[in-house]
């Protein structure tokens, strides 16, 4: 017996596909006869007699996973058949021209409750978030994130300007209504009240005056964090919290974290055993707890947050940026000014798509999943234990599915389920289909009655990613106007955890935003030197690439699983700390080289199915990224006496000449963090009292 064809079609409508299929027109002759099966149909050649004395036949069957349907076709015998190339190739042609890949829109809100709205189109998604707390609330929220996505990635050479020039004149509504407000004075405004509190606090801490805005009421949040020990050990270091205080915001800690990809269909050199990272992701914190200590550290500094409020523009000028924004339950206009803006609103933030002009992001992992606290029948979950990365299939209506599952405090199970994509105006990515596909498939993944869970709350988002090749082909600044986090595009290219990678950056960002801030080195030249470029990250975007299924294109169902299982399948052998490295965006030059040199060794078509994913364009992108990282490895190792030499001299130098000594630090940076080797001050900066800023040079 002999596979011969494997197709995913990208529907779940699986009798639809049997029905056509039992009616299908193929090209034969008549020594071919063509029988009805239950799953699909037989060809039988009644001319040849094969081993066993049988007729010989192909044998086409479809089955059902993951919403989707998949289609097989065997030969029973080992000679090719009659025929059997045009007829394969016809049949392929046919299902492509019946089935082809429909990416639907969101409904309208045609009622009060969008449960009513949608419940035709998103039973299953209706049906569960009915069974959550304030799940009304929670699937408005998902819907509202979805219809903001799509409109920045379907209009992006129109993004809506919110930053303007003080020059510049608002509309006479707008004019009227902010002319009579007093202005609130502060050093930095964050607009963003996630990821933004954490950065906010420390600020704040350091003695600036510092302003939170947040759309939502403060401390809600819907997604989890996962986080390493090693990890979070830059927040205690810059003094933000005790490690007693760290303690009590661990919600679980596993033993060990596994990484393993559905293998079924691939060839033998891309199977590949469980990747075993003990201590990657495997501290959950629990997140709302960490958002209202930071809160509150921020506020016993100082600072202020004003949340359910909404950022409507800035006015930069030469002194200062105003932000107008509307507090959202009163409607009441408010407005503050201060030294520095900084935009941490995420993947929506219509900052980072003006700033880009309309095109702020390359790749975004649309991201569904949910806390459920208990239901699961014993064994079925060791809570010591935590799934980093897993797919239970393959290629799914155009995209690669990947599960996560991280135990949370008591009996709390957090699940994700994600997929990479690349930003296409016509497949901008779906929340709401990806959370009815959540919904169906979780029992194929974990065995469970949907019924007989607890569900707590979702959690969901977009995680963007920018293929960078070199850290000015970004703009992340501009005058008093600076990005952090998703909103800069700063995540993991592996594992998309923005959080953790903010937290990496920290002190680097803490520390030149400090200097910054000190000088009043605040114009665009300034900031531009402000960022958590990494370039052994940029060089591995094209890993996530070739898990991106081209908006409109077919590709073998197996071959996302089958690269994964060839990288993580080379980690499995190695070192268990040269994975932890990897996962956690810490590889080196050399390992980067020779995990590919491997790679490459173990299975040569990788080559190949990378070059039909990512195409010439993009690899030359890639050869630039690449070009880079070699050059940036090469100037760390002849340079890395350069920041100690900055430690020694900045007593003289930074108050003489502010601006060399920021450009200094951050290039200090870029040979440490910016290749991966980040590397501890001898102390963080320390609270000072603000005095009037030096003239800069």
């Amino acid at each position: 017996m002999k596979e011969l064809l494997y197709l995913e079609i990208p529907t779940s409508d699986i009798a639809a596909v049997r029905d056509w299929l039992q009616q299908v027109s193929l090209p034969t002759t008549s020594e071919v006869t063509q029988q009805a099966t239950p799953d699909g149909f037989r060809l039988c050649f009644t001319g040849t007699t094969g081993a066993i004395g049988t007729a010989d036949e192909l044998s086409v069957f479809t089955w059902s996973l993951q919403r989707t349907t998949y289609l097989k076709a065997f030969r029973w015998t080992d000679r090719p058949l009659l025929q059997e190339r045009e007829i394969l190739q016809s049949l392929s042609q046919q299902i492509r021209a019946r089935f082809p890949h429909h990416y639907p829109q969101p409904p309208a809100l045609t009622s009060a409750s969008i449960f009513e709205s949608l419940h035709e189109r998103y039973p299953q998604t209706v049906h569960y978030f009915q069974k959550m707390p304030n799940g009304e609330a929670h699937l408005n929220r998902v819907y509202w994130w979805e219809q903001r996505w799509r409109e920045g990635v379907q209009n992006p050479q129109q993004p809506k300007q919110v930053i303007f020039s003080a020059d510049s004149r608002p509309e006479p509504a707008l004019q009227d209504q902010f002319q009579d407000q007093s202005q609130d004075q502060y050093d930095l405004i964050y607009v963003g009240g996630a990821l933004g509190v954490i950065h906010a606090a420390v600020m704040a801490r350091l003695g600036y005056r510092v302003l939170l805005l947040e759309r939502l009421p403060f401390g809600r949040m819907n997604r989890e964090w996962n986080i390493s020990r090693a990890e979070f050990q830059s927040l205690i270091e810059l003094g933000l919290f005790t490690a007693a205080e760290f303690e009590s915001l661990i919600a679980a800690e596993y033993q060990d974290g596994f990484h393993k990809f559905f293998d079924a269909n691939n060839p033998p050199q891309c199977k590949a055993p469980v990747l075993h990272t003990p201590t990657v992701l495997n501290i959950a914190i629990d997140a709302e707890k960490l958002l209202k200590l930071s809160g509150e550290k921020l506020r016993a500094a100082g600072g202020d947050i004003w949340d359910e409020t909404e950022f409507l523009r800035a006015e930069i000028g030469s002194e200062c940026v105003t932000v107008q924004t509307t507090h959202l339950p009163s409607q009441q206009a408010r407005q503050a000014s201060g030294r520095l803006l900084v935009d941490a609103m995420g993947t929506a933030s219509p900052i980072a798509w003006q700033l880009n002009g309309g095109r702020a992001f390359d790749s975004v992992c649309p991201t569904v999943g949910a806390v459920i606290d208990g239901g699961f029948e014993p064994g079925v979950w060791d809570a010591r234990f935590g799934d980093v990365l897993n797919s239970h299939g393959d290629i799914s209506r155009g995209r690669q599915l990947i599960w996560e599952l991280f135990p949370g405090r008591g009996s709390e199970l957090t699940f994700y389920l994600f997929h990479y994509h690349q930003v296409h105006p016509e497949n901008p990515g779906s929340l709401l289909e990806m959370y009815e596909d959540f919904f169906t498939i979780l029992p194929e993944y974990r065995r469970c009655d949907p019924e007989k869970l607890i569900w707590k709350k979702p959690t969901f988002g977009y995680i963007p990613g920018h293929f960078s090749i070199r850290a000015s082909d970004r703009q992340v600044a501009f005058d008093r106007l600076i990005a952090i986090g998703d909103a800069a595009s700063l995540q993991s290219p592996l594992v998309f955890t923005g959080f953790g990678s903010l937290v990496r950056n920290l002190p680097r960002l803490t520390d030149l935003l400090d200097t910054a801030l000190r000088h009043d080195l605040l114009q665009a030249k300034h900031l531009t030197q402000i960022r958590a470029f990494q370039s052994n990250i940029s060089v591995t975007w094209l890993f996530s690439k070739g898990m991106m299924v081209p908006t409109g294109r077919f590709i073998a169902p197996e071959r996302v699983n089958a690269m994964l299982n060839t990288f993580f399948g080379i980690l499995a052998e190695q070192p268990p700390e040269l994975a932890d490295r990897f996962v956690k965006d810490r590889a080196g030059w050399l390992p980067f080289n020779r995990m590919a040199l491997q790679a490459a060794w173990r299975n040569p078509a990788l080559l190949l199915w990378i070059w039909e994913l990512a195409g010439a364009r993009d690899l030359l992108r890639w050869l630039g990224s690449y070009i880079n990282f070699t050059l940036s490895a090469l100037l760390s190792w002849l340079l890395g006496w350069l920041p100690s030499f900055a430690n020694q001299i900045q007593p003289w130098l930074e108050p003489r000449y502010p601006a060399v000594w920021l450009w200094l630090l951050a290039q200090s940076y870029a040979l440490t963090y910016g290749v991966g080797q980040p590397q501890s001050k001898s102390a963080p900066p320390q609270p000072h009292l603000r005095v009037k800023p030096e003239s800069p040079v």
